[in-house]
């Protein structure tokens, strides 16, 4: 599993929040995600126990925030997207995309209004900017925002947005006339209307909206006063990016561990599966992936935690580790053979999942895209 002895090179703290998160998910996590995956069911019951952990908001200061590097903060993904990478996005949504904004940017009684509560899972949020017919261009948005006296009058769509009915507050991401700006919408707000998306295929163990906005009056201290222009909303998905890079490589290990194990296990004309070449080179290739992934986002994280990470670097490992998990748990699957597309196995669980992740926060060309843009210096999009 870590054939390059790349826990040595974690701090006594950092392995502390690895294990620590690891038994929550083996204890509380995976004896249910198999049915809820199945039910198409979000488990909430798990909320407070992560919000015990500190694993919302982890890398903040303040508010009721752990403060944690963000080696911590990736192996907590790690972890929690071996379990499901509904869980991780849960997480990314609440910490990267919604925390770390009103953090950044967001006024005083914003962040005391919010982030505590957050913290404690008391409050949960989601982050919208994607439309369905934006996809990977954010910047032809047609959510509008005008103003009305103090007020800001809202009018657009969202599609694709994890946690959406379950939010307590959606950060919108608006066009006005003086550019794309972020909107505090609470569900209360008439006009405003969150609706699952149902009948996925991936993601099932999470909550997946759509929301709709019709003449929202959105109050001026709702208004995110330090961001104005589309960096903003995209430096918020460079963080909940950096996320994904390590969990998923937590979906890779638990694919690799499921059919190592079935690989012992499994006999067939008279031996183990892994008595013979074909597997071991299979296996091999595995773990040359998960070994690559590993030391990718450890620098990453290295990078991030000196202030030095750009947006090229994250999206080459965005681009790498997923790619990687993907191909990892389609391997695993077919060497599971039949009974690897039941529920009953993991690969095909985060098979399906991680062809989402491989879409979203930026498609695999789209990060191609800008590695090729950090490299020639030219803007192919």
């Amino acid at each position: 599993m870590d054939l390059l002895d790349v826990s040595s090179l974690l701090t006594e703290d950092e392995v502390l929040v690895r294990d620590t998160v690891a038994r929550f998910v083996s204890d509380n996590v995976l004896p249910v995600i198999r049915e809820c995956f199945e039910e198409h069911r979000f488990p909430k019951e798990l909320i407070p126990g992560m919000a015990n952990l500190g694993l919302f908001g982890s890398t903040l200061h303040g508010y009721g925030c752990a403060g944690l590097n963000n080696i911590c903060y990736g192996l907590i993904c790690q972890e929690l997207e071996r379990g499901d990478s509904g869980l991780r996005s849960f997480i990314s949504v609440q910490s990267s995309l919604t925390m770390y904004p009103i953090h950044r940017y967001g006024s005083d009684r914003q962040k005391e209004r919010w982030l505590p509560a957050m913290a404690r899972g008391e409050a949960l949020g989601c982050f919208g900017l994607t439309e369905a017919h934006g996809g990977s261009d954010p910047g032809n948005m047609k959510t509008r925002a005008k103003r009305d006296g103090d007020d800001w009058i809202l009018n657009g769509s969202k599609m694709w947005i994890t946690n959406g009915t379950i939010a307590d507050v959606a950060l919108v991401w608006a066009m006005t006339d003086e550019g794309i700006r972020g909107f505090l919408v609470e569900p209360g707000m008439r006009g405003f209307e969150a609706t699952d998306i149902e009948r996925k295929f991936s993601m099932r163990a999470s909550v997946t909206s759509a929301l709709f906005l019709d003449n929202v009056r959105v109050p001026a201290e709702n208004v995110l006063p330090d961001a104005v222009g589309l960096r903003y909303p995209l430096s918020c998905l460079t963080q909940a990016r950096y996320g994904i890079c390590w969990g998923a490589i937590g979906a890779a290990q638990a694919c690799f561990e499921e059919v190592l194990a079935h690989a012992h296990d499994r006999i067939l004309f008279d031996r183990p599966l892994s008595h013979t070449q074909s597997i071991q080179i299979r296996l091999a290739e595995m773990a040359r992936r998960i070994t690559t992934a590993q030391l990718l986002a450890f620098r990453l994280g290295k990078l991030k935690d000196a202030g030095q990470l750009q947006p090229a670097q994250v999206s080459l490992a965005k681009w790498h580790n997923v790619r990687a998990a993907l191909q990892i748990a389609r391997d695993s699957r077919d060497m599971l053979g039949g009974s690897g597309i039941t529920v009953e196995h993991t690969a095909m669980r985060h098979m399906l999942n991680l062809e989402t992740v491989n879409t979203y926060e930026g498609t695999e060309t789209v990060h191609q895209l800008i590695v090729g843009q950090a490299l020639t210096g030219v803007n192919a999009f």
